[in-house]
């Protein structure tokens, strides 16, 4: 089965944080997937934190452990749904979320997050916390 991370998750993974380890039955023999968008946002973090070419080539190579899911028009129209949905239900949802989120529930696939109140109110996505 699949799993795909939320931004928290593969960032504890990259730290060696100890948070990672509260999510190790979720990961334990998955298939690890990531969004375009938890792509994105790891970059920025690079940027934002003024990382040299070392730290941020460390970060590449750990992006490697996972499979990353590009957007389509389909995505789109996932997202769109998404963003929309939880507008109307009253819990709007970051743009960064909504496409991780959308990700997820296109594929089916559980998402595993440290931050699951981020995600409450989205039907038919899974969200997995720490355990």
């Amino acid at each position: 089965m699949s799993r795909v991370l939320d931004t928290d998750v593969v960032s504890y993974l990259f730290k060696g944080d100890t948070r990672a380890g509260a999510f190790g039955t979720h990961l334990v023999g998955e298939l690890l997937v990531v969004s375009f968008m938890t792509v994105a946002e790891l970059y920025r973090w690079a940027l934002v934190r003024n990382w040299g070419e070392a730290r941020r080539i460390q970060l590449q190579e750990h992006l490697r452990n996972f499979v990353v899911y590009p957007f389509d028009h389909r995505l789109c129209l996932e997202w769109a749904e998404v963003t929309h949905s939880a507008q109307r239900n009253g819990r709007p949802i970051s743009c960064g979320d909504a496409w991780i989120a959308a990700t997820a529930r296109m594929h089916s696939i559980p998402l595993v997050t440290n931050n699951v109140s981020d995600y409450s109110g989205i039907e038919g996505l899974t969200v997995l916390g720490p355990m």
